[in-house]
């Protein structure tokens, strides 16, 4: 089959290697569509992993082989996969700290090598832990919508986190892909976003997902601005979808006293940025971080993506073959104003 190979930094090669054997346990699944996510691209860019492996984990396909002792899933079937399941059982997982669950922290779906996701290849093997997180997709939806239950659920995760009221007010720092679903998602909760970005094509884009006001992040009175359209109190909540350090200062000063600001895209360790402990103490602002997502959210997930309460085909700009998974990856490192969601599909032709 054909995969798309990582052997060193930058280095991706369209490589032939062998169809993944599966156990009696496991389902062999034939990828139609791989969503990029910024992760990959994180350990494509800066070698954090070694080589050889097939990134791509927002996976969606047919499966092609079910094993013997497999019940619940038949050949031919269009299915969503999740690379990571908790156990749902051990200290972290009774916490619903799911992300810390050594189980979780294993990568259940490989196209060969050490197991990576494996999306960027023509099959991947599921294993039997992560057997739990397939979804069927129904006749309605496309693979691409099946690709995105993986970073919807991530998102949804992180609002869950946020202590919110319907009518209260969120900063959402970023609209991009993941920032537009928080948009949207809060929008959905009932809560009233003011979404901020650079770019004026993206905040074009927040309005129609469900923004109440939109802001230039470049402006130096952000900070005011949110007060001001909060009578001076602040925001109920912060969400930093973009990897800025000097967005956390900014976004501390804009929430409320009680309030809290969520980390989403800070998933590099070692960045530093300056916080007011005593805001944190005296005025009770939260600092909190979301990573990855919630299994028992995934029906609900499933409810809002594939009902297009969350229409994610609005969100995918540009789709590449797997040959040129490369050039996906560069575009979704240095996004243009016109891209967002880059998905990798394997059925498509090179051009």
């Amino acid at each position: 089959m054909r995969a798309v190979v990582y052997r060193g930094v930058r280095d991706l090669r369209v490589e032939t290697i062998p169809v993944p054997r599966i156990g009696p346990s496991e389902i062999l699944v034939r990828v139609a569509a791989c969503g990029v996510c910024p992760t990959d691209i994180k350990k494509i860019v800066h070698g954090t992993v070694a080589p050889p492996r097939v990134f791509g984990h927002e996976t969606a396909g047919t499966i092609a082989r079910v094993g013997a002792r497999v019940r619940g899933f038949r050949v031919g079937q269009r299915v969503g996969l999740h690379h990571h399941v908790p156990c749902m059982d051990c200290h972290f997982c009774r916490h619903r700290a799911f992300a810390q669950c050594p189980t979780y922290k294993r990568t259940g779906i490989t196209a060969g090598f050490e197991p990576a996701g494996g999306g960027y290849a023509d099959y991947v093997r599921v294993m039997a832990f992560c057997l739990p997180g397939v979804v069927p997709i129904p006749r309605a939806n496309t693979f691409a919508e099946g690709a995105m239950l993986e970073p919807v659920n991530t998102v949804l995760k992180a609002v869950r986190q946020l202590a919110l009221l319907p009518g209260d007010t969120v900063l959402v720092a970023g609209q991009g892909p993941i920032g537009l679903m928080f948009t949207r998602l809060l929008a959905l909760a009932g809560m009233r976003v003011v979404a901020t970005d650079l770019l004026p094509e993206r905040r074009v884009l927040a309005r129609r997902f469900g923004a109440w006001k939109t802001l230039d992040a470049s402006r130096s009175d952000v900070v005011d601005e949110v007060r001001r359209l909060t009578r001076g109190r602040g925001a109920d909540a912060a969400v930093l979808a973009v990897p800025v350090d000097a967005l956390v200062a900014q976004a501390q000063a804009a929430v409320r006293g009680g309030g809290t600001t969520l980390l989403f895209a800070h998933t590099v360790r070692g960045h530093e940025a300056p916080v007011d402990l005593g805001a944190v103490c005296v005025d009770e602002k939260g600092l909190a971080g979301s990573y990855s997502s919630d299994f028992t959210l995934q029906r609900e997930v499933a409810r809002i993506v594939f009902g297009r309460r969350l229409d994610t085909r609005a969100l995918v700009t540009h789709e590449f073959p797997l040959e040129q998974t490369a050039d996906a990856i560069a575009l979704a490192e240095k996004p243009t104003p016109d891209s967002l969601k880059i998905v990798v599909r394997q059925d498509l032709l090179i051009a």
